[in-house]
């Protein structure tokens, strides 16, 4: 099934129920279905092969995936925050796509030979009557292309099929099961995972959408009061601040807030159980390679693991719960043989919404359709699965995956450094902090300020080591690779000296 028959059946469902915005003067199902006809047109017209949406999350996003859906061409949502660079270089796999960027990104895609339009310029050219679409049926037919670094400094291109985001949909959430009053407020950049799946099941259960440009505790508190949010999406990083705020935290609509993307401080998800306990909390656990969630931990669970006095109940506050319906699950050794319970491994899963698949490189799925994630973890004796974090070195902070070798580059290129090593280092707030392991030429030790500033202006503030130390040498084999989980024991320890 393609994205466009969601599409289809929520217009015949409850077309005139509005779905993305304000109650007010959001957009109807039929709105929508109207102005993904005309975006539709408009990308046929240019002769665009992709559309690059390179801004912040909002009406035009959905509008741009559906219109691209229509169009038979795939949405590609680039990271805003990358450097000039980073992006220009990920433009370069789509020279001939329609572009929609904020006001500040413009010129970049127009240095790249993109024709661009603001979010604005979108929403009105897709507002105007457009001719009719005619959907495009492939349902092999990639839908959505996301960049994830993974373990390089160079993004790989996830594509995401029609049928996997179906299949996802499907899976997750029944037709038209949201009441006409719900609404959920989406608090994820338009380039994660997380912002594609909600979109689609919302719509496809009929439940009023409502993002967040800019997040701040303060804001996101009254928009969910105003906008008698029912359904909310967070990052873990987000929750901390919400939960550690002085802000009123009164929320008398809410009923669900599911949370992903990183690892959830235990303290902070029971302090948010306490502060809101008839909310019903939801861990999601998925990547981009799974068209978003293949394991939940949910409301009952985190009650039970809250209040009970069983230490395997109450460990499982720590989990990310069980494996969802459609999705097969094994924990792996080094060897590739699937272990017990309670044995750590490699987590590895199959199903019909897991893509795996990247742009000039295949699917990465073995003989038996079965996906390595790279995450460490084990199942206990009920099934519940644990993270044990990356078996590769990415880091994860606040929800977003960063490549070491990204900034190992950056400060590989400053005239005073021999060699680095870049680790993600524990952490309550952001799930992991970036430190740094420097080896200075002889005679030059950098201040270690110059070298954050160094970063920074290369990448951004999220990518800058907080912390920077020195030693003489790093951990290496005879052959030169970089022990990185020594680096880490040593950081971590406080060691400053080898």
């Amino acid at each position: 099934m393609n994205l466009t028959m969601l599409l289809d059946m929520a217009i015949d469902g409850f077309g005139d129920r509005v779905v993305i915005g304000s109650r007010e003067n959001g957009i109807t199902a039929a709105g929508l279905g109207a102005m993904a006809a005309a975006g539709a047109a408009v990308i046929r017209e240019s002769g665009a092969d992709s559309v690059v949406y390179l801004a912040v999350n909002g009406p035009a996003f959905p509008v741009a995936m559906f219109s691209a859906a229509l169009a038979g061409v795939p949405l590609v949502p680039v990271n805003y925050r990358l450097g000039h660079e980073q992006i220009q270089a990920l433009l370069a796999n789509h020279p001939r796509a329609l572009g929609i960027a904020d006001e500040a990104q413009l010129p970049i895609l127009r240095d790249a030979g993109v024709a661009a339009r603001t979010p604005e310029q979108w929403l009105a050219a897709t507002a105007e009557p457009g001719a009719a679409a005619l959907p495009a049926e492939d349902t092999e037919a990639p839908a959505v292309v996301i960049y994830t670094s993974g373990t390089t400094s160079a993004p790989k291109g996830v594509l995401l099929r029609h049928e996997h985001l179906t299949s996802y949909v499907f899976g997750s959430v029944e037709f038209a099961s949201a009441d006409e009053t719900d609404a959920a407020l989406i608090s994820v950049p338009p380039y994660h995972i997380a912002a594609v799946a909600n979109a689609i099941t919302s719509l496809y259960s009929g439940r009023r959408t409502i993002v967040l440009e800019r997040f701040t505790p303060a804001q996101w508190l009254g928009v969910a009061r105003a906008e008698r949010i029912t359904n909310a999406l967070v990052v873990p990083t987000m929750l901390a601040r919400i939960v550690e705020s002085d802000e009123d935290k009164t929320l008398p609509s809410l009923r669900s807030l599911a949370y992903g993307g990183a690892p959830m401080p235990i303290a902070v998800i029971e302090k948010a159980l306490r502060i809101w306990p008839e909310v019903g909390f939801v861990n999601a656990y998925g990547l981009t390679e799974t068209s978003s969630t293949v394991a939940v931990l949910g409301p009952e669970e985190h009650r039970a693991a809250l209040t009970g006095s069983d230490p395997a109940v109450r460990a499982r506050l720590g989990s990310v719960g069980r494996v969802v319906p459609g999705i097969d699950l094994e924990i792996r050794d080094a060897d590739g043989a699937p272990v017990g319970p309670g044995i750590p491994g490699r987590i590895c899963v199959r199903g019909e919404q897991v893509s795996a698949e990247y742009a000039g490189i295949g699917r990465a799925v073995d003989e038996r359709g079965f996906f390595d994630t790279r995450d460490h973890g084990y199942l206990d004796a009920e099934g519940y699965l644990f993270i044990g974090g990356r078996v590769d070195d990415t880091i994860i902070r606040g929800a977003e995956n960063i490549a070491p070798a990204e900034i190992e580059d950056v400060i590989l290129r400053h005239p005073a450094v021999l060699d680095v090593a870049v680790v993600g280092v524990p952490d309550e707030v952001w799930g992991q902090r970036i430190e740094a392991a420097v080896v200075a030429r002889p005679g030059a030790v950098p201040d270690a300020e110059e070298l954050r500033d160094y970063v920074r202006k290369v990448l951004r503030g999220s990518k800058t080591p907080e912390r920077i130390v020195y030693w003489d040498e790093l951990p290496r084999t005879e052959t030169g690779k970089l022990v990185r989980r020594h680096v880490l024991e040593r950081i971590t320890s406080g060691d400053v000296a080898v």
